[in-house]
């Protein structure tokens, strides 16, 4: 155990997860697994270490006053890396700064994107006005810059006298255009030959990886699909080409869609709208889908021998960290489950994923009936955008839809143009058209159900939280079926957005936003119940505030909730007060309609 400011260990013998632990950035050790967990009962997260020969949870490693995490690019990066010399690497949650027994770093610095090679640690950091790939020397925590921009850097891997990483201008997103660049080092050195290898201004390059044969594996998406690839001396191949999404976009650092196995196989997941499956590759490119009971996986696969870590969930199984066979099998041994179904399960909701017109083409939605359901079929229903935008509806259990579809009201998860999961062409549709075309998805999402029977006309809403909170606000702006809008965390203005939005995300808010994008308060025709964190540090609460106001001036403020001390995402106990809020304003819009739910 390590004492003073440095990370703490302490044993743990058993390996139940307290409820609401939620669990993240699973990684291989040399004697089985850690991964980051939150413990709602301390309030804290820590890194969980898992034995594989003794199947214990061998130790959590914290720090005294704060959690183990990273805000690296506003979001994160890999927050933790275990040492050849003992002991963990930690980024504290709460600084920024990367913890080890050897000290504290120190300067006006975030670190993430920790990866150990050999006595080494590899690393970003962060401040206002650039990056630098960092590495630290053993048992020392001053770092040295290998690399320095004013725009971006992630994902620094060491291999055989060389480094690859990632890196893109400041005035683009990862996920529109980023490059894979590669150079010749030495331990203790400084990066020789830099080259790039992969990406360009429309091309975005993700998650690299050596692999044997000094091939290095990453995720490109020239083909119009995160696929992947491999380059070696000048030549890149296609691994496994497919029409489907293979990797999950870049909102952290360090994401990990796919691993090697013994054999020159490779284990990765695959997306095609919501559904996430996982995959073989075998030597001779045949692909072998493996059978898992599990369709939302996170994005942080690691190889333990020959099976593979994972975090899986389902909308009927909360997250749980298993290990799958690899051997044909397909058997899954969970080795830390996430907190129970309330009673037996036989009152959740299980969601039927639909296809609807809208514009030019489909949308996906994920509809959850009400439980108990309507004697006619035709509930109040609760629209949903995701947030986001970049990025797309899960099939896990949510508790969120669970609370009111319980409670009589039938959910719908959108995953309107601008989502992943579907190829780069459907992901850049939302450019200059946020605010029109999310809403005009979610709006026929809307008329669809009604007309099918299924929502029920007068009764229905629409809520989300950060840019979905957005499309909601924008949505009760225009002529829709919406009677009211909630927006959690919402953003109001993406063009003031573009200068108090964090440096990762302000080319987001100018590559997204019209000229027309704003929320106007004098064009919101239905109330609002506002729900925001006083320190949200991503979207400004001043413009809520500001929009608060006039709502009220108007007659249509159904609510403003303040949360303090919160940020950009609620607390427990602030989305516990959130949700009854929510329901509230609904109950109040129903009855004076004259309509009652079945709860």
């Amino acid at each position: 155990m390590t004492g003073g400011n440095g990370p703490v260990a302490s044993a743990s013998d058993h390996c139940a997860a307290q409820v609401g632990a939620s669990f993240d950035w699973v990684s291989s050790v040399e004697d089985g697994l850690c991964w980051l967990e939150s413990q709602p009962l301390t309030g804290r997260t820590v890194v969980m270490r898992w034995r594989a020969s003794s199947r214990e949870c061998l130790a959590t490693f914290g720090l005294p006053d704060a959690s183990v995490g990273s805000s690296l690019h506003a979001y994160g990066g890999m927050p933790y890396a275990d040492l050849r010399q003992g002991g963990m690497a930690l980024v504290d949650g709460s600084t920024g700064h990367v913890v080890t027994a050897a000290g504290t770093t120190s300067g006006d610095y975030t670190y993430g994107d920790l990866d150990r090679y050999d006595d080494e640690l590899f690393g970003v950091r962060e401040t206002d006005h650039g990056d630098d790939l960092v590495v630290f020397g053993a048992g020392s925590q001053v770092p040295r810059v290998l690399r320095a921009t004013s725009g971006f850097l992630a994902s620094p891997r060491a291999h055989a006298g060389r480094v690859a990483w990632l890196q893109w201008e400041g005035e683009v997103m990862p996920w529109d255009s980023s490059e894979l660049w590669v150079a010749d080092y030495a331990s203790g050195g400084q990066l020789l030959a830099p080259r790039r290898v992969a990406g360009g201004p429309a091309e975005s390059v993700v998650q690299p990886c050596w692999g044997s044969g000094g091939w290095l594996y990453f995720m490109s998406d020239r083909s119009g699909w995160w696929n992947l690839h491999r380059w070696r001396d000048g030549c890149t191949e296609a691994v496994a080409p497919m029409a489907a999404e293979c990797a999950t976009a870049p909102w952290e650092s360090s994401y990990t869609n796919f691993v090697f196995l013994s054999g020159d196989r490779i284990a990765m997941t695959v997306q095609a709208g919501p559904d996430q499956q996982l995959v073989v590759i075998e030597p001779d490119g045949t692909i072998r889908n493996v059978a898992l009971p599990y369709l939302s996986i996170k994005p942080y696969l690691a190889a333990v021998g020959d099976q593979v870590a994972l975090v899986g969930a389902s909308p009927t199984r909360t997250s749980e960290v298993a290990l799958v066979a690899m051997d044909g099998s397909d058997a899954v041994d969970v080795i830390r489950r996430g907190p129970a179904v309330p009673g037996d399960g036989s009152s959740v909701s299980v969601p039927e994923v639909l296809r609807v017109g809208s514009g030019v083409g489909e949308v996906v939605v994920v509809f959850y009936p009400a439980t108990p359901a309507v004697a006619d079929g035709s509930s109040p229903l609760i629209v949903r955008p995701h947030a986001g935008p970049t990025y797309h509806t899960e099939l896990r259990l949510d508790r969120e839809v669970q609370f009111f579809t319980s409670r009589g009201f039938a959910v719908a998860d959108v995953d309107y143009r601008g989502s992943t999961g579907y190829g780069r062409d459907f992901r850049k549709a939302l450019d200059g058209n946020w605010g029109r075309y999310d809403v005009e998805d979610c709006s026929n999402v809307a008329a669809h159900l009604i007309a099918s029977g299924r929502a029920r006309p007068g009764a229905v809403f629409i809520s989300g939280a950060s840019a979905g909170g957005y499309t909601a606000l924008r949505a009760v702006s225009v002529d829709g079926p919406f009677a009211l809008a909630v927006a959690r965390s919402a953003i109001v203005d993406p063009h003031r957005w573009k200068t108090t939005a964090p440096r990762f995300q302000r080319p987001h808010a100018a590559i997204l936003a019209s000229a027309t994008s704003r929320v106007d308060a004098e064009q919101v025709s239905r109330p609002v119940l506002l729900l925001h964190g006083m320190d949200d540090r991503v979207a400004p609460v001043d413009d809520v505030l500001a929009l608060a106001a006039a709502l009220e001036e108007r007659g249509l403020l159904a609510g403003l909730m303040r949360f303090d001390g919160v940020g950009h995402y609620l607390s427990a106990d602030a989305e516990r007060s959130a949700l009854d809020a929510e329901l509230a304003a609904y109950r109040r819009v129903l009855r004076q309609a004259g309509i009652t739910t079945s709860v």
